[in-house]
C-alpha cells in the first residue's frame, strides 16, 4: 500500500516491515479489536487500549454491571476485564490476518497495571506501549516474553535519556519510544501541569534530534525507532517528521472518527465536529493534564471543580468498585487533582452520551473535516496524500 513515490520510508518493528502510522491507544473502549485489527490489517500498528474493556461484551457486563458494595465487586470485575482484553486481542488478531502489528496500551497509572501487562503478553499482543509514568519496570515484567516489542510513551529527550539508561543496567533497551507532544496529543498528556503544555522543550523540532544525540552518544544509534505522536494529520507532516529523524508516527483521534472505531457513532460525531476552541485543557482525576471537548458534562464540572476541590475528602469506597487508578484524586481526596469519575464519564462517552461524556481529542484538525470516513480512506491519504472521492 506504501507507493514506491510517496517519499516515506517504512519502518521496523517486532521482526516486520510496517508502514510509518500507529494508531494510538485510546480508552474507555475507544481503540479495541475492530480499530486495532483493522489498522494492523493494513500493515500499520494497531492498538488497542486495555482499559475497562468489559463494556463490549454484553455478558461480561451482565455478571458485573450491578456490583457495587460486594467484597470481591473490584475482583469480579478485574477478572472481567481481563477476560475483555484476551477476547478483544483475538478478535484484533482474526481482523489482521497476520498482517502489521498488534500493540496493547497499558497506562502506567492503573492499579491493575502489572495484571494487565501480563495479560495482553500472554494472549499473544505483539507489543506494549506504557504511558502516564515511566514504566521503569517493564522489562522485568515482560521477561518470560522477550520477542514482545516493549513501548514507553515520553514526551521530552531528558525523560528518553532516563528511561533508557535504566533499562539498559536490566539489560534491554526499548524497542521505539514514542515521542508524545503534549500541546497537541489528546487524553492524558506528558506534562507536570497544564502551564506546561505548551513548552518548546516538548516541540518535535527540539526532543527528536536531542534524543538521537542521546543515542548517539550511548552507542545504541539506530537502535530505538522514534514514533512522533500529536498534531499529525497528512503525509506532508509524515515527511517532515521522518527527515528530523522520527521513524514512525502515531495518530489517536483521526482514527477515533473512522467506521471501525469501537465507540458510538455520537462519540466520533462530538470529536469530529469539535473546533479549536471547544478544546479545553484541565487536571484529571489522575493528576495529569488531559485534553478534552468542552461538552455539557465538561463545562459544567470546570465550573464546580473549585468546589469540588475544596470539598475533597478521602472516599470509603470508588464509584465504580474496582479503583481503576491507583491514585485518584476523587477517591483519595486530593484537592489537587480532578474531582470526577473517569471511567464512568469515559464510559458515557463510549456509549455516546453527549450530556455525561467526557471526550478526549487532539488538537489537530482531522484529515477529513467533521466526516466519518474509513481506516483504508485515512491511510492512503497519509501515505499517499489520496483523498475520498467526495472530498475531492
Amino acid at each position: 500500500m506504501l507507493s514506491h513515490d510517496s517519499g516515506l520510508k517504512p519502518w521496523h518493528l517486532g521482526g516486520k516491515d510496517l508502514i510509518p502510522v500507529v494508531q494510538g491507544g485510546m480508552g474507555v473502549c475507544v481503540s479495541a479489536g475492530g480499530l486495532a485489527g483493522a489498522v494492523a490489517s493494513m500493515g500499520g500498528v494497531g492498538t488497542l487500549s486495555s482499559v475497562d474493556l468489559r463494556r463490549l461484551h454484553p455478558d461480561l457486563m451482565a455478571k458485573t454491571g450491578h456490583l457495587d458494595k460486594e467484597p470481591d465487586a473490584g475482583a469480579q470485575i478485574d477478572a472481567a476485564n481481563l477476560e475483555a482484553l484476551d477476547r478483544e486481542i483475538r478478535r484484533a488478531r482474526e481482523l489482521a490476518q497476520g498482517r502489521g502489528l498488534l500493540a496493547v496500551n497499558v497506562m502506567k497509572a492503573l492499579t491493575a497495571y502489572e495484571t494487565y501487562v501480563h495479560q495482553a503478553l500472554a494472549s499473544g499482543a505483539d507489543a506494549l506501549v506504557v504511558g502516564a509514568g515511566l514504566p521503569l519496570d517493564l522489562p522485568e515484567l515482560a521477561k518470560d516474553f522477550p520477542k514482545a516489542a516493549l513501548i514507553p510513551i515520553l514526551s521530552d529527550a531528558r525523560g528518553v535519556q532516563l528511561l533508557v539508561r535504566k533499562w539498559q543496567k536490566k539489560g534491554r533497551l526499548p524497542d521505539a519510544v514514542v515521542i508524545e507532544h503534549p500541546g497537541l496529543a489528546g487524553g492524558h498528556l506528558g506534562a507536570a501541569k497544564v502551564a506546561d503544555l505548551h513548552d518548546t522543550r516538548f516541540d518535535f523540532e527540539v526532543v527528536i534530534p536531542q534524543a538521537l544525540a542521546f543515542f548517539k552518544t550511548a552507542g545504541i544509534e539506530r537502535e530505538i525507532p522514534l514514533i512522533a505522536a500529536g498534531g499529525i494529520n497528512c503525509r506532508e507532516d509524515i515527511l517532515r517528521l521522518q527527515a528530523l529523524g522520527a521513524s514512525a508516527v502515531q495518530l489517536g483521534t483521526a482514527f477515533a472518527v473512522t467506521h471501525e472505531c469501537d465507540a458510538d457513532p455520537a462519540f466520533k460525531k462530538v470529536l469530529a465536529d469539535a473546533r479549536p476552541e471547544d478544546l479545553v485543557e484541565f487536571i484529571s482525576v489522575a493528576g495529569l493534564p488531559a485534553r478534552a471537548v468542552r461538552t455539557p458534562w465538561l463545562d459544567k464540572y470546570l465550573r464546580l471543580e473549585p468546589k469540588l476541590q475544596n470539598a475533597a475528602h478521602v472516599k470509603a469506597k470508588c464509584n465504580m468498585s474496582f479503583d481503576c487508578l491507583a491514585h485518584c484524586g476523587l477517591r483519595d481526596g486530593v484537592a489537587s487533582m480532578g474531582q470526577f469519575c473517569i471511567d464512568q464519564q469515559l464510559g458515557h462517552a463510549f456509549d455516546g452520551d453527549t450530556r455525561k461524556g467526557l471526550f478526549f481529542r487532539g488538537a489537530a484538525r482531522l484529515p477529513f473535516g467533521n466526516q466519518i470516513r474509513s481506516v483504508q480512506e485515512l491511510m492512503q491519504w497519509l501515505l499517499g496524500g489520496v483523498r475520498p472521492a467526495a472530498l475531492v
